[in-house]
C-alpha cells in the first residue's frame, strides 16, 4: 500500500468532530483509506453495493438508527442519508461516529451544506501525489517556501524519467498498468464509468452525454483562460450551459478552474479564471499524448507539465499545517505567474513553470512583476524548471529543479 498523507488528517478529525468525510475523485483511494479505520465497533458499509443503497434511500432513518459508529462509503448516492446523520449526531454527540466518503466534492452539494453545517469535516484525497508514489515523508515545499528557504531537491529527472512520471499521473489502478497504451484504456474506460455513474447523481442536467466531448475541450484549454462562450460552441451550448457543465466537472475532482490573484488596488489585473487538470495522466490521456511523441515534440510538454505542477502543489495545500491558497497571475501587458500561492498572513510565494533545462534572466518577468504588486508581502519566486542545480536570479527570486516539490 502507498502511504496517504490525509491519514493523519483523517485519524486527527475522528478525535474530535462527529462526522468526517474524506471527498475526492473515484479511484484515488478513499475506500482503501476508510478501511484502515474500520474495526470491530465501526461498522463498513457501502452504497456501491445495490441492496445497501436500496436499504438506504428506503429508509434513511431507520438505516442510520440501526449504527452507532459507522463508515459509509460513496455517500453522494444516497443523499437522504444525510439528514438522518444530522438527527443521529444531534442525539449523540460523540466524536467520530461517522466516516464517510464521496466521489464528488461534498462541500458544494447542498444537502450537505445544509444537514451537516458545523457537525462535519472534509478531507480531500487527490491522486497519489509524487511523495506518496515514492513512499517518503510528507513534503517540506511549502512550509519552507513561506519562510523563504528552499528545500534540497530530492531526485534528478532525467528527460526520459519526467515525461514517464508527467504522463502516468497518479490514480493507483493507472499507475499499475505498466504499458502507456493500457493506461490511456484505463482513463477512457474512467471517463465512461464518471458520465455514467457520477453526473446522474450529482447534476440533473440534460445532454449529459456532451460531457466527455466538454472534457476533450477542456483538455486542450488546459493551462489557459476559461472562456466559457469558447467552451459552450464546441458543444452546441450557450455559456451558461458550459459553466453548469463545467461546475459539475469540478464537483468531480476532474478539474479545477484557478481564480486570478488581485489586490483591490491593482486595476490593470486580468480577472479570468485559468482551467487546470486536477490529474496530470488524465489529462495525457486525453490528449493522446505519449511519451515516445512528447520526446519527438517537447513544444507539447508545457501545459502539461503545469497541470502536474499544479496537481501537486494542491495535494501539498492539503496535507498544509495552515490554510494555502493557489492563484495564478496574469496583468494587462502581459505578464503572467502560472501559480500564486497565499496563506491567511497574506504572504506571497510565486511559482513559475518552465519546460526546458536552461533558465535566463527574461523568463522571470512574471515574478519580478508580481514581487513588485504584492511589495512586503512578497516571500519569493521560485522557477521550477528541468535542471539540476538551484540559481539565484534576484532578491528572492530564483530557479529550482522540479523535483523541490516532493523534497
Amino acid at each position: 500500500m502507498y502511504p496517504r498523507f490525509a491519514e493523519d488528517l483523517v485519524r486527527a478529525a475522528l478525535r474530535d468532530t462527529r462526522v468526517v468525510a474524506i471527498s475526492g475523485p473515484r479511484q484515488s483511494g478513499k475506500t482503501t483509506l476508510a478501511r484502515r479505520f474500520a474495526r470491530q465497533d465501526r461498522t463498513y458499509l457501502t452504497l456501491d453495493n445495490q441492496p445497501t443503497l436500496a436499504a438506504a434511500k428506503a429508509d434513511p432513518v431507520a438505516f442510520i438508527r440501526s449504527l452507532d459508529r459507522a463508515i459509509i462509503d460513496e455517500v453522494q448516492r444516497a443523499p437522504e442519508v444525510l439528514l438522518a446523520i444530522k438527527e443521529s449526531v444531534d442525539e449523540d454527540p460523540r466524536p467520530g461516529r461517522f466516516l464517510l466518503t464521496g466521489s464528488a466534492n461534498l462541500l458544494t452539494i447542498r444537502t450537505v451544506h445544509e444537514s451537516l453545517a458545523g457537525r462535519v469535516e472534509v478531507i480531500p484525497l487527490y491522486p497519489l501525489a509524487r511523495s506518496e508514489r515514492l513512499r517518503r515523508h510528507v513534503p517540506q515545499f511549502l512550509s519552507k517556501a513561506f519562510q523563504g528557504l528552499l528545500p534540497s531537491p530530492p531526485e534528478a529527472l532525467p528527460g526520459n524519467k519526467l515525461l514517464h512520471v508527467v504522463t502516468m499521473g497518479g490514480y493507483p489502478d493507472a499507475i499499475k498498468r505498466r504499458a502507456e497504451r493500457r493506461r490511456h484504456d484505463w482513463y477512457r474506460a474512467y471517463i465512461k464509468s464518471i458520465v455514467e455513474r457520477d453526473v446522474p447523481e450529482i447534476a440533473d442536467i440534460a445532454g449529459r452525454d456532451q460531457i466527455p466531448r466538454l472534457l476533450e475541450i477542456c483538455a486542450r484549454l488546459s493551462g489557459q483562460l476559461t472562456n466559457l462562450s469558447e467552451l459552450g460552441r464546441a458543444i452546441g451550448r450557450d455559456h451558461k450551459t458550459a459553466g453548469q457543465y463545467l461546475r459539475v466537472l469540478e464537483q468531480i475532482y476532474l478539474v479545477r478552474t484557478v481564480q486570478p490573484w488581485a489586490r483591490n488596488e491593482l486595476s490593470r489585473l486580468v480577472k479570468t479564471p485559468k482551467l487546470h487538470f486536477v490529474d496530470s495522466g488524465l489529462l495525457a490521456a486525453l490528449r493522446g499524448y505519449s511519451t515516445a511523441r512528447l520526446r519527438a515534440d517537447r513544444g507539447l510538454l508545457g501545459s502539461l507539465l503545469e497541470s502536474f505542477v499544479f496537481s501537486e502543489l494542491l495535494k501539498a495545500a492539503a496535507w498544509s499545517q495552515e490554510q494555502v491558497s493557489v492563484f495564478h497571475y496574469r496583468d494587462k501587458d502581459k505578464f503572467e505567474v502560472d501559480f500564486v500561492l497565499e496563506n491567511p498572513a497574506g504572504q506571497i510565494v510565486g511559482i513559475e513553470v518552465k519546460a526546458a533545462a536552461s533558465v535566463s534572466q527574461r523568463d522571470f518577468g512574471g515574478l519580478q512583476r508580481i514581487a513588485a504588486a504584492a511589495g512586503s508581502a512578497f516571500v519569493q519566486g521560485i522557477l521550477l524548471y528541468h535542471g539540476a542545480q538551484t540559481l539565484q536570479f534576484g532578491p528572492n527570486v530564483r530557479a529550482a529543479p522540479l523535483s523541490i516539490l516532493w523534497a
